[in-house]
């Protein structure tokens, strides 16, 4: 009897010590939860900025991580659902105990998730989704590196009148979400404030794979310029179609999504297409800090990715580097002290200087940065920063 009983403390103890080791193990590093579409409508561009924050915590724990650790991404695939995204990130607060998020790329996916992010205290970094309601609703744990829609139509605005031929008449052609709905309603406001005519207005869906009736809906309008807004699949989709139905209007894309496939695979021959990207690899000059570019080019390089995905990867490479640097000011990596101190952070991105504004209901703002926008123009294949 004796010895069963002592057969029994030997093994509690050797769990006890097992579980005593796992858990200083969990405490050997700082935990960063991620929440990302990597299947689903827009699986190329989630892949693509999860990517970037992978590269982003390899250079951060080769030069010694934070706080003395080393970064560890836990990755969650919200599915390109919204109702995904909120599991996931409930997995990743309750379960993986992470202190900070960064996601959900979509506008659609962020808005349901917010409300999670109140109910336990959790701090996330936006590193996409462009709806202003993202930062007008009075959520104090978002921090948005990402430019919202208002802020990219301004940017465009310095930029229309030096087209030739002139806009004088804009369609558009939104994905049926949050984020396009509101891309629209903000490149709508800034043309008319210039006097600027509009036309039809259309949507798709997110899966839409044939767009060749809202193509044709748009072709006869007589407008010069047509606005599409949607991820990389469905940008590449809709120029490759509206090149093969002669659509005449000149085409531009928002949202900082590259229609990459028209790389390798251009639509017709002499179609031209231009994007309104956050980063622009083809000319890492044009970037305010390109040191920081290069480092990142280099990271993307080493693993193999395809090139254009850069446009999207980047915006998780930044996210990494302000949640790493708000963590080395808090001083500790819990969800509060993480909440303060990214009011605190001012840095050097690829996109740019990264600091956060308040906005929203005094007392409840979340944080907005003020991200710089290229314009790439895509012809037979080959890019061109303008």
């Amino acid at each position: 009897m004796k010895k069963k009983c002592s057969s029994r403390m030997h093994l509690a103890g050797a769990a006890a010590l097992l579980a005593s080791a796992m858990t200083a193990q969990a405490q050997d590093t700082v935990k960063i939860g991620i929440s990302e579409p990597l299947t689903g409508a827009v699986a190329a561009s989630g892949t693509y900025v999860t990517e970037g924050a992978k590269i982003a915590a390899d250079v951060i724990n080769k030069k010694g991580g934070v706080l003395g650790k080393p970064l560890e991404l836990v990755i969650e695939d919200n599915k390109s659902n919204p109702r995904e995204a909120v599991n996931s990130v409930e997995k990743l607060i309750l379960r993986d105990k992470v202190p900070v998020l960064m996601g959900a790329w979509s506008s659609t996916y962020t808005l349901a998730v917010m409300p999670k992010l109140e109910e336990y205290g959790v701090p996330m970094v936006v590193e996409t989704a462009s709806s202003g309601k993202i930062t007008t609703a009075g959520n104090p744990w978002i921090f948005r590196t990402s430019p919202t829609s208002e802020m990219e139509a301004k940017a465009f605005a310095s930029l229309v009148d030096a087209y030739d031929p002139a806009i004088k008449k804009v369609d558009f052609l939104s994905v049926n979400n949050d984020w396009g709905l509101g891309a629209a309603t903000e490149f709508k406001k800034m043309f008319e404030a210039k006097g600027i005519a509009i036309g039809r207005m259309e949507t798709m869906t997110a899966d839409a794979t044939d767009l060749s009736a809202q193509l044709a809906a748009l072709k006869g309008t007589g407008s010069d310029t047509l606005i599409i807004t949607s991820g990389i699949e469905q940008l590449t989709l809709a120029i490759r179609q509206a090149s093969e139905q002669k659509v005449p209007q000149r085409v531009i894309t928002t949202g900082g999504s590259f229609p990459e496939l028209l790389l390798k695979a251009p639509a017709a021959k002499g179609y031209a297409s231009q994007h309104l990207v956050f980063f622009a690899p083809w000319a890492v000059e044009k970037a305010k800090h390109p040191e920081v570019a290069k480092e990142f080019m280099e990271g993307w390089t080493a693993k193999g990715l395809d090139f254009p995905g850069q446009t999207e990867g980047f915006r998780g490479y930044d996210a990494i580097l302000t949640i790493a640097e708000a963590i080395r000011v808090a001083g500790k990596a819990e969800p509060e002290a993480i909440r303060e101190a990214l009011w605190k952070v001012d840095l050097a991105g690829v996109n740019g200087d990264i600091a956060f504004a308040k906005v929203g209901p005094e007392g409840k703002e979340s944080g907005q940065a003020a991200p710089n926008v290229y314009v790439v123009e895509l012809k037979d294949g080959v890019p061109s920063v303008k």
